[in-house]
């Protein structure tokens, strides 16, 4: 039971107002008093604000539902529906042309392009994983992975001598690329050359403590030199291996990858959080019989020709993805007895915690430009991003930092978003830092905000449909309008398959070509992989050559199977497979906490899976389910199927509790519901039954 203490009129867990008196705001040399007063003040002027924006979205989801079952069984008129959604204020007018006004921000996220990780934070191991992640060794990425598709398999353990010669080769072949010599390859240089004779002075930095550091499209590389190490003596040039500047920036998720619920969870977040801004988190685990640490890297030296030093970050900067505005959290009771809005405890504490970093009380500089960064996820449409930039000046006056401080990262990920993009850049336009299209959430929400509509069209097809291509498009283009280029990132979805390194290699490419300066992947090893494709682009030359943005008209176009009429064999595969990503997540969520995590697709393809996917899948079935295509008994007979499937995917797990037979049980208690109640779900998110079963689970 939680145990809370008053402060200015909120009850405070006990455990948290500790944590946030003496770790956080003590450093700071803060009034604690005077802190809580300021808070509560805040909550008071914002938490009705944030009740009356989700009511707004429930009374334009009813009015839309309600436009949608009156015109049942008629062709959609795509004229009339875009004057009704601009009738109800669904759709907004475009702000007069205008330039986005951020100043201050780092050259990670404004003028460089590179991979972007996400990682939960209740994991400190993967947390401080990611944070180190600004570095990577090409060698090893090749050698772990099928990224190098002929290259020999090896035949022995530890280290084969066979593909090893295909990983330098690969090596070699990067480098002619991304750093080319005045005259023939790096493959025929030898050890003791002294000065390599690349064709541009100007590519290299300096000298390291073991090798040479260049520079390519604004990242950098560096070849190390040893030839008295396994590899170096092997190697003609004496090369041991290649350091690529990997993952630029990381956003640390206190959202989507994490089952976060109540005061004990959110205090892991927030003092794994305050570990990697004070810098002094670390992690101790076993692994082959021996017991590691993890700690954050230091800089990275570069003694440079005109005799003086230069230190490159050693760590990707760091987002904090906040919550969004619909979930409260028990940790902290309002004065009438209700739990806080998440989002608005999220923006306060994890605010003060990166104003240490402003404040340079840290071990480790995170923005050099003084500025934090919050990830700001499932606003839909411009009022609501306004709420957040009043909500983060409110914020910055509490800590008594100057005004935009705070930076906003904008998830396009809602479909009112999406259609207002101009506007709600618009209401952040002083602070904004990042725009990022997101296609399972996004999906999540196209299935909802038209449930009633009619059946959607089969998963996979949402792929081609109109409305995603046009999403895409207009939202690197609306981003370029308003000048986001050179200021902010312009960014893309996640490579949900961490072991088709080959697949990811050919296929993402496309973000780049796309416009996208970032886009998201799921390890440290793919981010140095992905760091190869913004060596071979620049993307802000790309950028600078893209042409118009998709209609609104082509963005609104629903995606209906209209006039279809599936197979029993189809319906049942497509349930069968949203029922098996649906359990194979869920199980995860509700019974080990774990919000993240790579989870076995019905062909046993390990998938990085969160609560985004699981919102496609659930709404997906609702919808069918609503409209007849299946029926009740054909779902149920699908989630018990995909159960025992689900079961001997996670047999190797002690501590795993199977589903099958136990249909009566949380976890698949909580996956029925989220079907057969996901009409009624708030715009379809699973975050309010997640979060009511999990904190079932840990009661019992």
């Amino acid at each position: 039971m939680t145990n809370y203490v008053t402060r200015a009129g909120l009850q405070v867990d006990s455990a948290l107002a500790g944590f946030v008196d003496s770790e956080v705001l003590g450093p700071l040399g803060r009034d604690v008093d005077g802190f809580w007063q300021g808070f509560a003040e805040l909550v008071a002027t914002f938490a009705p604000r944030n009740r009356s924006l989700l009511e707004t979205r429930d009374d334009l989801q009813a009015k839309i539902d309600a436009w949608h079952v009156e015109r049942r069984g008629k062709p959609h008129d795509a004229a009339s529906y875009r004057a009704f959604l601009e009738e109800i204020g669904y759709l907004v007018p475009e702000p007069d042309a205008f330039t986005i006004g951020t100043q201050n921000v780092d050259p990670e996220i404004a003028t460089m392009a590179g991979p972007q990780l996400v990682v939960p934070v209740l994991n400190a191991r993967f947390l401080l994983n990611a944070a180190n992640a600004r570095w990577g060794s090409l060698y090893d990425a090749f050698y772990g992975t099928d990224a190098l598709e002929d290259a020999p398999v090896a035949k022995i353990s530890g280290y084969d001598p066979e593909r090893g010669a295909a990983v330098i080769k690969a090596g070699r072949e990067f480098l002619d690329q991304a750093v080319p010599l005045k005259s023939g390859s790096w493959a025929d240089l030898t050890a003791g050359e002294g000065a390599i004779p690349i064709a541009d002075d100007g590519q290299y930095v300096g000298q390291t403590e073991r090798g040479r550091m260049f520079r390519n499209n604004g990242l950098h590389i560096e070849v190390i030199f040893d030839a008295d190490s396994p590899i170096g003596k092997t190697d003609a040039g004496g090369i041991a291996d290649i350091i690529l500047e990997s993952a630029l920036t990381a956003i640390v998720d206190l959202e989507d990858s994490v089952a976060a619920v109540d005061a004990e969870d959110k205090l892991v977040a927030y003092r794994n959080w305050l570990g990697v801004i004070r810098g002094d988190l670390e992690e101790s685990f076993e692994k082959g019989g021996r017991t590691l640490t993890r700690k954050l890297a230091g800089d990275k030296r570069v003694f440079l020709t005109e005799g003086s030093e230069l230190d490159l970050p050693g760590r990707s900067l760091l987002f904090v993805r906040n919550v969004g505005h619909l979930m409260t959290n028990p940790a902290i009771l309002l004065p009438d007895g209700s739990h806080i809005p998440e989002g608005i405890m999220d923006a306060v504490i994890t605010s003060a915690i990166a104003a240490h970093d402003v404040r340079g009380l840290g071990r480790y500089s995170n923005s050099r430009e003084g500025s934090i960064y919050i990830v700001k996820p499932k606003m839909h449409g411009p009022d609501e991003c306004r709420f957040t930039n009043d909500l983060f000046d409110a914020v910055e006056d509490l800590l008594e930092l100057p005004r935009h401080t705070i930076k906003v990262g904008v998830m396009d990920e809602e479909r009112r978003t999406s259609a207002n993009l101009g506007a709600c850049i618009h209401a952040v336009k002083d602070r904004i830092v990042f725009i990022n299209t997101g296609f399972l959430d996004r999906t999540g929400d196209e299935i909802h905000t038209s449930m009633q509509a009619g059946p959607m069209v089969r998963k996979g097809a949402m792929k081609i449909s109109d409305w995603l291509t046009a999403y895409e498009t207009r939202n690197v283009g609306i981003g370029l309008r308003h000048g986001l280029s050179g200021k902010a990132q312009i960014g893309k979805g996640m490579w949900a398959a961490p072991d088709l390194m080959g697949q990811m290699m050919k296929e993402k490419i496309g973000h780049l070509n796309a416009g996208a300066n970032t886009a998201w992947v799921p390890s440290p090893t793919a981010a140095t992989l992905h760091a190869l494709h913004y060596h071979r682009k620049n993307v802000f030359e790309v950028q600078k050559g893209l042409g118009d943005v998709p209609s609104l008209d082509l963005l609104l176009n629903i995606p209906l199977a209209d006039g279809v009429n599936w197979s029993e064999a189809e319906v049942k595969e497509e349930l069968d497979n949203n029922a098996q990503g649906l359990l194979g997540y869920v199980v995860r969520w509700i019974d080990a906490g774990v919000g993240c995590s790579k989870v076995p697709d019905i062909h046993d393809i390990g998938l990085m899976e969160d609560r985004a996917t699981l919102r496609i899948s659930s709404q997906h079935m609702a919808n069918w389910l609503l409209h007849g295509v299946c029926t009740s008994n054909q779902v149920m007979d699908a989630l018990k199927r995909m159960a025992v499937k689900v079961d001997e995917q996670n047999a190797g797990d002690p501590d795993y509790q199977p589903m099958a037979g136990n249909w009566d049980g949380i976890a698949f208690s909580a996956a029925c519901d989220l079907v057969f109640k996901g009409v009624e779900q708030p715009s379809g998110y699973t975050e309010p039954l997640l979060h009511q079963y999990r904190l079932a689970k840990k009661a019992s």
